[in-house]
C-alpha cells in the first residue's frame, strides 16, 4: 500500500496549516481574513490539504489535568527477539493498552519509546508493571515521569 504523494506546499498552504494547528474550529471567514486570501480559495485550500492527505484528521486537544490524566511519563523499552512477535506486533499490541498515548520504534540502545498519561505516578506504575511488562516480546524498560510539560503538539 503506497503513500499518495502530495503537490509541493507554497506558502499560502503553510499559513493555512499553521493557522489550523493553532486552532481546527476557525472558521473559513477568519482564516480568509487572517490569511488575506478569499473565503474560496481558504475552502479549497483546506479540502486540498484533506484529499491530498497533509490532514490526516481534525481533532481536539485536552486538558488532561481536568480528565484526572496529569501525569505524563515516558517508557523506554526492549524488544525481545526472541518472544515469536515481530517488533511492530508488540508495538501494536502496546498501542492498545489502556493509559498508552504514543508508541514509537526508535533507533539506538532501545527499541520502543512509549508515551503513558495517568492520574499519578502510582498509577503510572500500574501501567509498567501489571500491564506493560505483561506484554509478550517486552524485555526491559526504564521509566521517566515528566514534570512539566513545557511544549506540546499535536
Amino acid at each position: 500500500m503506497g503513500m499518495k504523494m502530495c503537490a509541493a506546499l507554497d506558502a499560502t498552504d503553510l499559513k493555512l496549516l499553521k493557522e489550523l494547528r493553532k486552532n481546527a474550529r476557525e472558521n473559513i471567514a477568519a482564516l480568509s481574513k487572517k490569511l488575506g486570501i478569499p473565503r474560496t480559495t481558504v475552502h479549497y485550500r483546506i479540502k486540498k490539504l484533506v484529499d491530498e492527505g497533509v490532514i490526516e484528521k481534525f481533532t481536539i486537544k485536552p486538558n488532561y489535568k481536568k480528565l484526572n490524566l496529569g501525569t505524563t511519563a515516558f517508557i523506554l523499552a526492549r524488544y525481545d527477539p526472541d518472544s515469536g512477535l515481530s517488533q511492530k506486533e508488540v508495538a501494536r499490541r502496546i498501542a492498545q493498552l489502556e493509559g498508552v498515548y504514543e508508541v514509537h520504534i526508535i533507533a539506538g540502545e532501545w527499541d520502543l519509546l512509549i508515551k503513558v498519561r495517568a492520574p499519578g505516578a502510582e498509577e503510572i506504575g500500574k501501567i509498567v508493571v501489571d500491564r506493560l511488562r505483561d506484554v509478550k516480546g517486552i524485555e526491559q524498560t526504564v521509566t521517566m515521569v515528566s514534570f512539566v510539560t513545557v511544549k506540546e503538539e499535536l
